[in-house]
């Protein structure tokens, strides 16, 4: 027994595509299950498809930045670390890893921005936490395996503050005497 087409047949693919999407989707799904490829609204499909792919790309790119950004708030902000950052690290972690589990051809997607998502995660930290941007290293102080490793968080760096100049120093052992 063949399934009924959900779309009414006084309306076009192309045009059932403008009024109800979802009703498109099912009689796609539906003309595809079928094989009545030939009346598929192939500009529409080929579209949706290629607007599928990009969303998992920008999806991959906002995770990144947010791993990057929490990252660098977490290294510069020591004294303001909270278990929250370390939750959102944890989860955007999460959401990388599965969207390269689910697609393994992204990792070469993921290496080729990370660079891009750590200048946007710059200025979206510097902007979180009101330091000026040049307190952060243009280049990412992190490597994109560690971005990835769930184990992984930075030392934290000590911020100094000299009137209105700010100085940032690696942590070092600090010593009562000073």
């Amino acid at each position: 027994m063949t399934a009924q087409l959900p779309q009414s047949q006084t309306t076009s693919s192309s045009d059932l595509y403008e009024q109800d999407f979802y009703l498109w989707i099912q009689t796609t799904a539906e003309l595809l299950k079928q094989g009545r490829l030939t009346e598929l609204d192939l500009e529409n499909l080929i579209d949706e498809i290629e607007t599928m792919g990009r969303s998992e790309q920008k999806a991959l790119r906002s995770n990144l930045e947010m791993v990057l950004m929490h990252l660098l708030k977490y290294n510069y902000q020591a004294e303001k670390r909270s278990g929250s950052w370390r939750a959102t690290i944890r989860e955007h972690r999460k959401r990388i890893r599965q969207a390269l589990e689910e697609s393994p051809s992204l990792k070469p997607y993921f290496y080729e921005v990370f660079g891009l998502c750590y200048d946007d995660a710059r200025l979206l930290a510097a902007d979180e936490t009101e330091l000026d941007v040049a307190i952060f290293p243009e280049q990412s102080p992190f490597t994109p395996e560690q971005a990835l490793d769930p184990d992984f968080l930075p030392e934290p760096y000590i911020t100094f503050e000299f009137g209105a100049k700010r100085r940032d120093c690696p942590t070092a052992p600090i010593s009562n005497n000073i």
